[in-house]
C-alpha cells in the first residue's frame, strides 16, 4: 500500500462559517492600512536595519558611531537610516554639525522587543 502525504495547511471541508467571516471582515483594517503595515514589516527584513534599530534601542547615536559599531561606512549607514526615517521608525535631531538618531517612539521599541521575544522562543 502506498503512503499518503497529508497537507496540514489544506482544508478539505466545504462549509463556510459565515458568522465568523462576517465578524472578522468587520474587524479587518482598510487595504491601504494593511499595505502600509506590510511595507513597515519589509523594513525589518534587512539585517543591517535591524542592527541599527537594536543599537538605537539602547541609545541615541550619530551616524559615525553607528558606522563604527557595525563596521560599515557612514554612507551605507546613512542610506539605511534614510529608509528607517521614511517609515517613521527613527527620527533625527541636529546638534551643531552632528545629527543624532533615535527610535521614533516607544511603539518602535515595542515592535522590536516583541519580534526579539518571538525569535528567542523558537
Amino acid at each position: 500500500m502506498g503512503t499518503q502525504t497529508v497537507d496540514l495547511d489544506r482544508c478539505d471541508c466545504d462549509a463556510i462559517h459565515e458568522e465568523t467571516v462576517a465578524e472578522v471582515r468587520e474587524k479587518m483594517p482598510d487595504d491601504n492600512i494593511l499595505i502600509d503595515l506590510a511595507d513597515l514589516f519589509k523594513v525589518f527584513s534587512d539585517s543591517t536595519r535591524v542592527k541599527i534599530l537594536c543599537a538605537l534601542q539602547h541609545s541615541e547615536m550619530c551616524v559615525c558611531d553607528i558606522a563604527v559599531l557595525l563596521g560599515m561606512t557612514k554612507s551605507a549607514v546613512s542610506h539605511q537610516l534614510r529608509q528607517l526615517r521614511q517609515t517613521r521608525l527613527v527620527r533625527n535631531r541636529r546638534d551643531g554639525k552632528v545629527v543624532y538618531y533615535s527610535l521614533d517612539d516607544e511603539h518602535v521599541g515595542n515592535v522590536f522587543e516583541q519580534g526579539l521575544l518571538h525569535v528567542r522562543e523558537g
